[in-house]
């Protein structure tokens, strides 16, 4: 398991609370931000998500750690009938709607304020479950995993997009390169919140990806885990499914 990090130091509040703190914080310019940091290529593996989930063909789909709702809206693309974004940050939540209300799609697309180590559904609720660049911000990881199996239907799939470290030479010197010492300036520079960026480059570099994350969904309980290396390895699409 990786070690605890949390985006105020000094803070004495948990790890949830702080991440939602952060995020109201950042919400207002988190989606230009990202498009930079990632050179925009976040956009190329949402879509990627997408077609995994479109090929399941699924009536509900859930999108956990929602954010601003970009998954989400992306989900519309499917046939499905109910999608619900959740997060737990307000902040985020706000700027989401907006964009949903923009694209006229607000009778598809329902933004709930919760928790994913306490998911607000029945089990066996969604027919599908994702998550972008969230899972290494659930305080218990193993209990928001827990807490997704079981709002997921039988056979349903589960798919997580979330940063990763190349192994490969030369993509690994400068990977780590870019999250120490660049993203946390181009974090500072844009954002008002100077320990936000430097969080999410920490968080990433300590969080267990590849086959160790395959292990823990595993663990949970999950099926016919999959981990797919993205961009040298900078990210990696998990596809997971349940009994």
């Amino acid at each position: 398991m990786s070690k605890s990090v949390t985006p105020y130091k000094d803070s004495s509040l948990g790890k949830k609370e702080q991440v939602a703190q952060m995020f109201d914080t950042i919400s207002g310019n988190y989606d230009g931000l990202n498009r930079v940091i990632s050179f925009g290529t976040d956009v190329k593996w949402r879509k990627k998500v997408l077609a995994m989930v479109s090929a399941k063909n699924p009536d509900t789909i859930l999108d956990i750690a929602t954010g601003t709702g970009d998954l989400a809206i992306l989900m519309t693309n499917t046939n499905a009938t109910k999608i619900v974004g959740l997060d737990i940050s307000a902040g985020m939540l706000d700027v989401g709607r907006k964009k949903i209300n923009e694209k006229k799609l607000s009778t598809k697309i329902e933004m709930v304020l919760g928790d994913s180590e306490n998911i607000p559904y029945e089990d066996n609720s969604f027919d599908a479950i994702t998550v972008a660049f969230g899972v290494r911000n659930f305080e218990t990881l193993e209990k928001g995993l827990a807490e997704i199996l079981r709002v997921l239907k039988p056979n349903g799939i589960f798919v997580i997009l979330e940063t990763s470290v190349p192994k490969k030479f030369p993509f690994k010197q400068g990977y780590h390169l870019y999250t120490k010492n660049i993203l946390p300036l181009i974090g500072k520079l844009f954002s008002k919140d100077n320990s936000a960026y430097a969080y999410l480059s920490e968080s990433a570099s300590v969080f267990p990806y590849g086959e160790a994350l395959n292990n823990i969904l595993r663990k949970v309980g999950f099926i016919d885990v999959v981990a797919m290396p993205q961009t040298f390895g900078v990210a990696t699409i998990y596809s997971a499914s349940k009994k």
